[in-house]
């Protein structure tokens, strides 16, 4: 193993090149991704967030895990009501070392307090729900 420049060597690790932007995701976030191969496939994604980004109400059509390589992030939880979407529990931290699980088709925003590296595993092809 070589000599790294931080605790972990996440930074100078070639796993953490080539992320490129998502068509159409929001503003702080890069990704590098593999693609299921069969229909009972997982997708990983290597996601970067800048602190401070975050993203909408959503959900996924499969369950995903979160694994915090470093940083610091925020999940929140919701309900549907005729009012709209309330709050569901105190948002859920993440941070370094973490793994936070979450079931299909459950709504959540995501903050990233700090600047983030995730692994994230997806059961079957990713999808995004906005849930406005």
């Amino acid at each position: 193993m070589s000599n790294r420049t931080n605790a972990t060597g996440a930074e100078d690790s070639a796993i953490w090149h080539h992320h490129v932007p998502m068509a159409g995701g929001p503003d702080g976030f890069t990704l590098r991704t593999t693609f299921p191969t069969n229909p009972d496939g997982v997708e990983v994604m290597l996601e970067r967030w800048d602190a401070g980004a975050s993203e909408p109400p959503h959900s996924h059509p499969g369950d995903d895990m979160t694994v915090v390589v470093e940083g610091r992030m925020a999940l929140q939880f919701f309900l549907r009501s005729d009012a709209g979407l309330i709050p569901d529990g105190e948002p859920v931290v993440l941070t370094t070392g973490d793994t936070g699980y979450v079931k299909a088709g459950r709504i959540h925003d995501a903050r990233y307090l700090e600047a983030c590296k995730l692994v994230y595993v997806h059961e079957r092809a990713f999808g995004f729900c906005a849930a406005s």
